[in-house]
């Protein structure tokens, strides 16, 4: 959810002095990365799970304050929504069977936070957007009570001076204005991180950006908003759509969106902090009593606040992080481009594919960012999100390809690859893997069967709100079997 304010009401010279320690703090960074010592030693990987609470009957339920008093474990926290929660993963290694650990942790963890959630009449759900939510749920008491998230509302409205419009196409258009950022809350993602180097980080950025495409048609997990289809992942569009500062005429004159995949290729970390300070105006001016100056020069590590706090106010679907653990800086790729669900297996499948892929990419000698327009790799990630596995993505060497096609005869052996040059296992290689070699095989994700069922419940007499719950109730329970969502099976 990204660190609490103080306040939420902020005057033009606390804007300005946070803008004078903005830019203070990123030249403090460039020295950094040239002088100091980070930490990378190991392939530390980390993961974010936001979930959705239901009640008995698959709505939407607010209940995220008693939940994580029940849940009582701080790898718990508080989302957006009051329906919202996020689970987050302690950072571990990537070789070995850790992926085995990381597998059996994961699942013991959600369902004993199911088990206390059950005791308030909820439950819990990993998918990219809730079926179920309609306007109404959205109308009344929806937020966590949490100061960030009403200081994010007020300023982004502060910047737009009207409300958001939402206009999503697709097989049955919505179009909406809200006055709130709640849309946004619907938007629930699993976010993958890797520590690197400052000399490695480039590369491993522009390979994420290669894959996000290809990462998001096996992915796609959210079909429907608001009870109408859209995309396949119609979460990257309506977390576009829900948190713009732009007016119409600010877009005409091409400011850039806050949720970005970007513009080009880079050559640096400090390319993507330098461009966010450039590009855009802060949204929670937040001072803190640090002189990052002074603490470099008396040889600390400067945590760096309001340049972080920029940081995690401007979106890209692949995000630099700089932090601070036990006195050392580190930085990390977090990937921000999958939905949640459907099962811990196919989260974790897609997060070994991520992973393989993203070191094989970064190991060749000519990387394919140097044979493929960043244009052209952006094109490939809006097509995946609205078309899924129906999608044509452009690969270099082989022209337009369909995702199944692509992962199956070029992706999948470079995944094993890097998944064996980080040193994982290779009984962990075919295990999940094999998940993903199967989704291709099938042309079955989330979304499709989401998809299909809807339709079969829905030819079967159900109205569509009522189909949508079935649905829910169906996918939760082959969500608790841990069995991988290619092998679902569907109404007759």
């Amino acid at each position: 959810m990204g660190d609490d304010v103080g306040q939420t009401a902020f005057t033009r010279a606390h804007r300005q002095e946070y803008r004078r320690k903005v830019a203070l703090s990123l030249d403090v960074f460039e020295t950094m990365l040239s002088q100091s010592s980070f930490e990378f030693d190991k392939p530390m990987t980390g993961m974010e799970i936001e979930c959705n609470l239901v009640d008995a009957d698959y709505q939407p339920a607010m209940t995220n304050a008693d939940v994580l008093a029940s849940i009582a474990d701080p790898a718990y926290q508080t989302e957006l929504g009051a329906y919202n929660i996020e689970f987050n993963v302690p950072p571990r290694p990537l070789p070995g069977r850790s992926g085995f650990e990381l597998e059996a942790e994961v699942r013991a963890s959600l369902n004993a936070a199911e088990s206390k959630a059950n005791l308030d009449g909820s439950h819990i759900v990993m998918v990219g957007i809730l079926p179920t939510l309609m306007p109404e749920h959205l109308s009344g008491d929806w937020m966590s009570e949490v100061r960030r998230y009403q200081a994010l509302n007020d300023s982004i409205f502060t910047a737009r001076g009207e409300d958001i419009v939402i206009d999503i196409d697709g097989p049955e258009r919505l179009t909406l204005q809200s006055a709130t950022i709640a849309p946004e809350s619907a938007c629930t993602s699993m976010q993958l991180h890797l520590q690197v180097s400052p000399a490695d980080f480039a590369q491993y950025w522009n390979a994420a950006q290669v894959l996000a495409g290809p990462q998001l048609a096996l992915g796609a997990n959210s079909p429907y908003f608001f009870g109408h289809q859209l995309w396949a992942e119609t979460r990257i569009e309506l977390f576009a759509q829900a948190t713009d500062t732009r007016p119409d005429e600010l877009k005409t004159q091409g400011v850039r969106p806050r949720v970005w995949f970007g513009e080009r290729w880079i050559t640096s970390i400090f390319d993507l902090f330098e461009e966010n300070v450039r590009y855009f105006p802060s949204l929670l001016p937040e001072l803190s009593d640090e002189d990052p100056v002074a603490e470099l020069a008396a040889g600390r590590t400067p945590r760096l606040s309001e340049l972080r706090l920029h940081n995690g106010t401007i979106y890209r679907w692949n995000r630099p992080v700089y932090d601070v653990v036990d006195g050392r800086p580190h930085l990390r790729v977090e990937n921000r481009v999958l939905p949640a669900g459907p099962t811990v297996v196919d989260m974790l499948a897609n997060s070994a594919f991520y992973y393989g892929l993203l070191r094989a990419l970064s190991d060749e000698d000519r990387p394919v960012w140097t044979q493929l327009s960043f244009a052209a790799a952006e094109h490939n990630f809006v097509t995946a999100a609205r078309h899924g596995m129906d999608a044509q993505l452009y690969w270099p060497g082989h022209g337009h390809v369909t995702p199944d096609e692509l992962v199956l005869r070029r992706l999948l052996p470079m995944a094993h690859e890097g998944l064996r040059k980080w040193g994982v296992a290779a009984e962990v290689r075919d295990r999940f893997l094999g998940v993903i070699e199967g989704r291709a095989m099938t042309r079955r994700n989330g979304s499709t069967w989401q998809v299909a069922t809807v339709r079969a419940l829905q030819e079967s007499g159900l109205a569509r709100p009522q189909a949508l719950a079935e649905m829910l109730r169906l996918y939760c329970e082959r969500m608790h079997s841990n069995e991988p969502v290619h092998v679902w099976d569907e109404p007759a």
